[in-house]
């Protein structure tokens, strides 16, 4: 029996086994097993050989556009970039990946034009291992579709869930200390029984480790870590060409999309240049970027910010400039929003702010 058809059987019974506590262990024990084979499968075709497509990542973020075939994505990277995407009324326009760059708020933000994705894009169909190899690289995934191919959002969700995409998701809070003897202890909230946790684990070769989990997980959130092959990306639906739908339309398609999906949806007109201009504060702010301004004790100069993701201390930005400067980093003083006075004197794992103006002091 082959991998592939292993996998099919025991999609099948799970779909025969009704969820309940009773059953919880056995259908968690036959997801692992079907993780597992996916990565035994994923690393055969690797192992033969196979050609993707050669993007290399520039700028301070990189967004992905994903959809079916002729939804406009072609037309919308023209209008956010100077790429010069092929524009036609067919389907499979794209041959390849098409890369552009879009300036916003001093960010150098890569935007992706790929080949649309088809239903069984993750078993390869339509160039779809090569087409999702790329979106996984993705800072974030813009979803786009159209009023008249709205359905086709539930088959993509379902591709990029297969290719272990998980979007709009956080990694759940699992800390696994793999050890030589002991068997597996579990600690904390799982959530889910400990025999559950234990034989997933075991499932994926791991028999003795300290398991830690600090909220309530599922079993599907335990394999996700286990595997390791899964990326956590933001991402946003944007419905294009509402300029060729009725009003009173388009507002029930928005808001069944709403309720399917529980996410919101931005509308644009890429053909049009409608709502162009706040999609780029959209994707600026759904990157999570910020500004923040570096200078010399004595300079008053600020020159150009630094394109730096919220949340980031003294020590990112410190390796930004340059890797030497942690070994000379003495401290740094802060003026802007995430201190409490001017010129704060802070350390390495400072959080810098939006704004925030830094200066590094090192020795000579």
């Amino acid at each position: 029996m082959t991998i592939e058809q292993q996998i099919i059987d025991i999609e099948n019974e799970i779909g025969r086994t009704q969820y309940n506590k009773a059953t919880e262990h056995h259908i968690g024990l036959l997801k692992a097993k079907m993780a597992k084979l996916r990565e035994k499968a994923a690393g055969a075709k690797k192992s033969g050989g196979g050609k993707g497509f050669a993007v290399k990542k520039e700028g301070d973020a990189t967004v992905v556009m994903v959809g079916f075939p002729s939804v406009g994505k072609s037309t919308l990277i023209n209008r956010l970039t100077a790429a010069k995407s092929q524009v036609a009324a067919w389907e499979f326009t794209t041959k390849d990946v098409i890369p552009g760059v879009l300036w916003h708020h001093g960010a150098k933000i890569q935007i992706l034009d790929i080949p649309g994705i088809i239903e069984g894009a993750a078993e390869g169909k339509g160039m779809g291992k090569m087409v999702l190899s790329t979106v996984r690289t993705a800072d974030m995934i813009m979803i786009i579709t159209d009023p008249k191919k709205h359905e086709k959002i539930g088959p993509i969700f379902t591709e990029l869930e297969k290719s272990n995409i998980r979007l709009d998701k956080n990694p759940p809070e699992i800390h696994i200390n793999k050890k030589s003897l002991g068997g597996i202890t579990v600690n904390g909230k799982p959530g889910i029984s400990e025999e559950t946790v234990k034989d997933v684990l075991k499932t994926f070769g791991i028999m003795n480790a300290d398991i830690i989990i600090k909220k309530p997980i599922t079993i599907d959130q335990l394999i996700d870590h286990v595997s390791g092959s899964c990326v956590y990306i933001p991402s946003l639906i944007v419905l294009n060409k509402i300029d060729e739908i009725d009003p009173k339309v388009l507002k029930k398609i928005e808001e069944e999309i709403k309720a399917k999906y529980k996410k919101e949806v931005f509308k644009i007109s890429a053909e049009k240049g409608t709502n162009i201009d706040k999609l780029k504060d959209v994707i600026y702010e759904k990157l999570q970027l910020m500004q923040v301004y570096t200078k010399r004790k004595e300079g008053k100069e600020l020159g150009d910010p630094m394109i730096v993701k919220k949340g980031t201390t003294v020590r990112q930005v410190c390796k930004k400039i340059h890797k030497e400067l942690l070994q000379k980093f003495k401290y740094a003083l802060v003026n802007g929003k995430s201190v409490k006075y001017q010129n704060q004197r802070v350390g390495l794992d400072h959080v810098l702010q939006d704004q925030d103006i830094v200066t590094i002091i090192a020795e000579i």
